[in-house]
């Protein structure tokens, strides 16, 4: 959430982000907690028929300084590369750990699974891991409970941590016992047995798709031993959980070792019954296995960092069927940010050169000298760097039938903000706010892939680099900016050339219909002309005759951007297709011998299912109310202090009037009106922006012009709410002033409201 000004206080973020122990959750739950309406339900991708789904995938473990470093008045680490991960975990070193709302909003809207994590670690753990199983009970004796022989086993912290995953949207937890069992093998014996209380509690409150982690660490004696891979000693914990998360202390053979260990277990083990009646199966597979890797190169083969390739080649995703768990991605920030000349852009170039390569197409990457092996293992041979992105599947967000698809290309970092090409905010410190991350883009980093459009030509292709403009936006703190290069033809035709430039892939339902709108601004050297064109292509060449692409429309809008919309529909007798959107790009030269030069920034990429057909009744959301309630110790504007609450509505469009005693026979099948299905999704926005003025109390204050932008929603996963400081306020505020807040939605498509479908409430202190 970008805010005005600096200094905020924690009060804007999530309640009780995290807890220090099992008795400070369960206080939180001696108050009743709605489930929170501003987090997006999780949505799983698409699965295309005919794709292999026996690759390893990849869980990420983010580890970022401890966690809960984001702040709406400064920068921070970010995750971008959703569509390469299945799974990611929120880690830090409290008890329990919850995710921050915006980090489930970025994961969810991506299809990837978030998990909270419960951790034991150190002696000061040791009643809280017996409390786990026996409940909250009014007094605790470790050494005569766990030595009693059978430890009696209560699902009370297994419900209280489910219903927490369920009221704050995340799906379910990494278990992170890094502290021996005082009880020994029953203990351990009783906390399989509560692993699997815990998985049939989340899958009953959360649903089918949650998911329990174990990180390799207790064994079947009790004690605190890191196997490194799946084997006899840690199997219980395995079998009781959906995946294993080994240590990273492996050898390169120890990969293929726990492989051939889990062909060998017996099929009935792996092949869980459902927790929950009617959920689906969730039979371990390879998959299951996530081999760990840290970053950070702790104990790691081949020493982390850029030479995490070197581990990731033994676990072989690809081939032999492993995943990979991947921990402290955050390096690339930490271990370079105090060093001179850092800058976010420094960072990210650094970051994208570990996932998904360099820039240019041939550009070496320079890997540090791996760490020396013992003299028992063979050489170092996997040859020069890969970047991560070259060993797993690049997936694309959800069915956009099911969840609208939309993006402004945000890492979910900025300087400013923008609202419709107008910047609103422009900050000094820059903001951090992953609820408004979205996909930046798949198909254009690390470089775009072009082709020729229409006859293939001789002359190469033009060149093509993709930069995060955080310069220029349509809505949001940034542009996807392209640039392209082109040499000179002697072609005949070399006048006019077009190619085809992906940006997003995407997998839609058959027979369905879909509506994809760009918004863009081109530019160029003043001897070409651009000629560009939102199209939508199967991914695969093979496959073009699998849609139906209707006409682009072309719209004009403020500030030098342009939005076109088209129609698209796949074939009904196929099943999902994968396709990528993205433009046609013609260029026209006044000397097509010359070399030439353009660029595209684009703004926004929505995809959505096409509206009905008339005379079907579509609804149109707008703002009800506003409301502001002040706290109680706010005397004065100078210290203002509340809650801005607002409510969301549709409205329905005027209709013919009817008199059902003029040619209306009561057996017309025909009804009076029909209401669109899709009427829940009307309603929905990605999030609002608000503003405030003042003017003199007892004037009229009739345009919304002279507002000042102050914020927008998704720091606290609560809908339709904004805590109002002082810190996001006009500097100067006097009594006998009057402040307007005006609420303005943005919505799930990324177009934003009109004003006379907004609301705004006024607040004054007399003297």
């Amino acid at each position: 959430m970008p805010l005005r000004g600096v200094g905020h206080s924690k009060l804007v973020g999530d309640e009780a982000p995290f807890f220090d122990s099992l008795a400070d959750l369960d206080a939180w739950f001696t108050q009743p907690h709605s489930k929170l309406a501003g987090v997006f339900e999780y949505q799983p991708r698409l699965a295309v028929n005919g794709q292999s789904d026996n690759r390893g995938k990849l869980l990420v473990c983010h580890d970022y300084k401890g966690g809960y470093t984001e702040s709406p008045s400064g920068l921070c680490y970010t995750f971008n590369f959703w569509s390469l991960c299945d799974t990611f975990v929120y880690f830090s070193h409290h008890r329990i750990t919850v995710p921050p709302s915006g980090w489930i909003n970025a994961a969810h809207r991506q299809g990837v699974k978030i998990l909270g994590v419960l951790i034991l670690e150190h002696s000061e753990s040791v009643a809280d891991g017996l409390k786990l199983l026996l409940g909250n009970v009014p007094s605790l004796s470790t050494n005569s409970n766990a030595a009693s022989g059978s430890i009696p086993l209560s699902a009370h912290y297994a419900s209280r941590l489910a219903e927490l995953a369920f009221q704050r949207g995340f799906d379910g937890y990494l278990l992170n016992f890094e502290s021996s069992l005082p009880g020994r093998t029953e203990q351990a014996r009783a906390l399989t047995a509560w692993i699997i209380l815990l998985r049939a509690k989340l899958r009953s409150i959360v649903g089918g798709h949650a998911d329990v982690v174990w990180y390799d660490s207790v064994i079947i004696s009790g004690e605190l031993r890191y196997q490194n891979r799946l084997n006899h000693c840690n199997l219980p914990f395995f079998l009781a959980s959906d995946a294993l998360f080994t240590n990273y202390f492996w050898p390169p053979n120890y990969p293929a070792l726990g492989a051939a260990y889990f062909l060998t277990i017996d099929p009935v083990l792996l092949g869980n019954r459902p927790a929950v009646e009617n959920a689906p199966s969730r039979v371990k597979t390879l998959q299951s296995v996530l081999t760990g890797i840290d970053v950070w190169g702790r104990g790691q083969y081949g020493g982390g960092g850029f030479n995490s390739y070197r581990a990731i080649t033994h676990i072989n995703p690809q081939s032999l069927g492993l995943s990979v768990a991947l921990f402290g991605p955050g390096w690339t920030w930490e271990s370079e940010q105090d060093k001179p000349g850092w800058s976010w852009e420094r960072w990210w170039d650094y970051e994208r050169k570990l996932w998904i390569g360099p820039s240019h197409s041939g550009e070496a990457v320079p890997v540090p000298d791996p760490p020396r092996l013992p003299d028992k293992f063979p050489p170092y041979n996997e040859g020069p760097f890969k970047p991560l992105n070259i060993s797993f599947v690049d997936t694309p967000p959800p069915d956009p039938a099911k969840s609208a698809f939309y993006t402004c290309f945000s890492p979910g970092v900025g300087w400013s903000w923008f609202v419709d090409g107008m910047n609103v905010l422009q900050t000094e410190q820059g903001w951090t706010d992953i609820d408004k991350q979205c996909s930046i883009g798949n198909l254009a980093w690390p470089r775009p892939t072009l082709r020729w459009e229409g006859d293939e030509r001789e002359e190469d292709l033009p060149t093509a680099s993709t930069v995060l403009d955080m310069t220029d936006a349509w809505n949001g703190g940034n542009s996807l900016k392209i640039s392209a290069a082109c040499g000179g033809s002697h072609a005949d035709d070399a006048f006019f050339r077009c190619i085809w430039l992906p940006v997003q892939s995407l997998t839609v339902s058959a027979g369905r219909s879909y509506e994809a709108c760009i918004v863009y601004k081109p530019g160029s050297d003043e001897n070409v002309d651009l000629d560009l064109t939102i199209m939508v292509k199967p991914l695969s060449v093979q496959e073009e005759a699998q849609l139906t692409v209707g006409q682009a429309v072309l719209t004009d809008l403020p500030h030098g951007w342009s939005k076109q919309e088209l129609t698209f529909t796949p074939k009904s007798n196929l099943g999902p297709t994968s396709i990528a959107v993205g433009l046609v790009v013609g260029f026209v030269v006044e000397d097509p011998s010359l070399p030439c030069n353009f660029v595209m920034s684009l703004g926004k990429l929505a995809v959505y299912p096409s509206p009905p057909l008339l005379p079907i009744s579509v609804g149109l959301p707008r703002i009800l109310w506003a409301h502001f309630a002040p706290d109680s110790a706010t005397d004065s504007l100078s210290n203002l202090v509340g809650v801005l609450t607002w409510d969301t509505a549709l409205s329905l469009p005027p209709m013919t009037p009817i008199n059902p005693y003029v040619n209306n026979h009561p057996e017309d099948a025909r009804p009076a009106w029909v209401l669109d299905d899709a009427l829940p999704q009307s309603h929905s926005f990605l999030y609002f922006n608000v503003y405030v003025s003042a003017y003199p109390i007892d004037t009229d204050l009739l345009d919304s012009s002279p507002a000042m932008f102050i914020a927008t929603t998704g720091l606290d996963g609560r809908a339709n709410r904004l805590y109002i400081e002082p810190q996001c306020l006009p500097q100067g505020l006097e009594r006998n002033v009057c402040l307007r807040f005006h609420v303005q939605g943005v919505t799930n498509l990324g177009e934003v409201l009109p004003w006379e479908r907004c609301a705004f409430v006024d607040y004054s202190i007399k003297s």
